[in-house]
């Protein structure tokens, strides 16, 4: 009897998968990783999984290393338990233009072979060059990107600057915390795991024998990091308050000043634990996760956070908080209120119920079909192989969802290109624009797999691109905010160092216009992350906008092309 009831239970979840709140759409993505020449495949440990070290998958950064102004591509690798520092390495691509990548690893200098997990990207000496941060199951790695006599290279600097934490991390962010310029840096620490004694197998999942964690392991806590101004990082994870909640199993992590007192806050999403939001009262953070609303959902309950996602959803000038999650339970939309409480909309805003068949992990709000609001795009797979008959009520392999905004709610978009119905254990994901037409692309990692570039076909409509300069150690203004008024309207984008799950989406501001006149008033204004504003009247549109302290231009977007 027990046995139909998990069945009956199985069918129904997995129906609400088959088209739940589906609707017609002119958004398309187009899967172009093979024409891009991109020929890589993740590895991970064994195939299927036997053990949670094996289970996150790699992260991806889009990052532009080479100062040629278009986005290129970092991979971060893993490796296997029977050799953990030798696996075969992370790779880095270079944008040639037109679509294509040509694999730069060793010609830049990058050998990294131990097992990578997630990375960030930022400017870690403050020398106007994008560094990368690269977590691993232990240690992690920086990697300064240097000029060399045949072009830019990365050069491992970690044990020098000070920022080799040698637990097993996921993800990390950049960030200017203290207030000084330079450019900070948290990160989120996931378990212990011993690869030559892992635990034994003595989990069920819905009454399936599975592999143990991350419950019943022991969590790491996470580290922050303060940079000194000359290369070099301390350790200032007890003095900020890092370490005074219990540890939880950190797998997300993003900065953002979420009450607006020009402070950076951190948030982190832990598995299975309650998350933490760090509220920057200068000098040190205070954990305000439980009283603020949004350590748990609504019902009060822990989650498996693995994504997240950030836009100001409601549209009352404050950035909302998104989050992915185990599968048999919802994705999770926290309203931020008044920068200080937050409550969960997710039912109000569809986002609920649609999402129970699926594990969420990657995931963004853009406007990927420029007209004027943010969609949703979430990566799916479940960590569980035994889950691939179906018998516990969700899928192995599930194929990544699309929602896109229609007025008060999202809808899940059912039509946006065959390359949105395959299924694959699909994990980080990064959004950025590869090909310079002005809409938002997306990169997608998955688990044991290669990498899919998921180019975004839809029709071509207005756009306004923003990139920020400044000068000083954080020269792409992260910690600032671009807001574009459109006839009354008010849309926000926020800078950061970091993605929603162990990756780094591109630091720019994308803007879709919709059916708005070319003629309709329109202001541009850009709060630095020192509280100085600049203000551009009538910016023009299907442009890129490079926005200085002291001014502005305008480049064209190359792939702008009819489609």
């Amino acid at each position: 009897m027990a046995a139909l009831r998990r069945a009956a239970i199985a069918g129904s979840v997995l129906a609400l998968g088959a088209g739940l709140g589906a609707a017609a759409s002119t958004l398309r993505f187009t899967d172009a990783a093979s024409a891009a020449g991109l020929d890589f495949r993740a590895t991970s440990g064994a195939d299927p999984s036997r053990h949670v070290l094996e289970v996150n998958g790699g992260g991806v950064a889009l990052f532009d290393f080479d100062g040629d102004d278009d986005l290129d591509l970092f991979l971060a690798n893993g490796s296997t338990l029977e050799a953990p520092e030798r696996g075969p390495g992370s790779r880095l691509y270079r944008n040639r233009g037109g679509g294509t990548f040509e694999d730069v690893t060793e010609r830049a200098g990058i050998a990294l072979r131990r097992w990578a997990m997630g990375v960030a990207v930022g400017d870690a000496d403050g020398d106007g060059r994008d560094d990368l941060y690269v977590t691993c199951y232990g240690p992690n790695v920086l990697l300064r990107n240097e000029t060399g006599p045949d072009g830019p290279r990365f050069r491992d600097v970690t044990e020098r600057a000070g920022v080799g934490d040698p637990s097993w991390s996921t993800s990390a962010a950049f960030g200017d915390v203290d207030g000084d310029g330079d450019l900070d840096l948290y990160v989120a620490n996931y378990l212990a795991f011993d690869a030559d004694a892992p635990p034994p197998r003595d989990r069920t999942f819905q009454g399936v024998s599975v592999m143990p964690g991350p419950q019943g392991l022991e969590a790491q806590p996470d580290t922050l990091y303060l940079n000194l101004g000359d290369g070099r990082f301390r350790d200032a994870s007890r003095a900020w308050g890092v370490r005074s909640p219990e540890p939880g199993y950190g797998l997300g992590v993003r900065m953002l000043d979420f009450d607006e007192d020009g402070r950076l806050d951190v948030f982190v999403g832990n598995d299975s634990t309650l998350n933490f939001l760090f509220h920057n009262v200068g000098g040190r953070f205070e954990d305000v996760g439980l009283r603020s609303g949004i350590a748990a959902n609504a019902d009060g309950g822990a989650q498996a956070t693995m994504g997240i996602g950030l836009a100001d959803v409601d549209g009352n000038g404050r950035f909302d908080v998104f989050t992915t999650n185990f599968s048999h339970d919802t994705n999770t939309l926290h309203v931020n209120l008044d920068g200080r409480f937050f409550d969960d909309r997710t039912s109000q805003f569809g986002l609920g119920l649609v999402s129970r068949p699926f594990l969420g992990w990657g995931c963004g709000f853009h406007d990927f079909d420029a007209d004027g609001d943010e969609d949703l795009f979430v990566s799916n797979g479940h960590v569980y192989p035994e889950t691939a008959d179906g018998r516990t009520g969700t899928e192995y392999e599930q194929h990544a969802v699309v929602f896109e905004r229609a007025g008060p709610r999202f809808e899940r978009a059912a039509d946006a290109g065959p390359s949105l119905a395959v299924r694959y254990r699909g994990r980080a994901a990064a959004f950025g624009d590869l090909d310079d037409d002005g809409d938002v692309d997306v990169v997608l990692t998955t688990l044991g797999g290669p990498v899919h570039v998921l180019r975004n076909d839809a029709p071509h409509r207005r756009v306004l691109v923003v990139r920020l300069e400044q000068d000083g150690p954080n020269p792409r203004a992260y910690g600032a905010t671009v807001e574009l008024e459109v006839a009354g309207r008010t849309s926000r984008r926020w800078i950061g160092g970091d993605g929603s799950f162990q990756s780094a989406d591109a630091p720019v501001a994308h803007f879709g216009l919709g059916s708005v006149a070319a003629e309709a008033p329109r202001t541009l204004r850009v709060r630095w992350p020192d509280g100085a504003r600049t203000t551009i009247e009538a910016p023009p549109l299907d442009r890129r906008i490079v926005v200085r302290r002291d001014g502005h231009r305008t480049d064209p977007l190359r792939g702008r092309t009819g489609r």
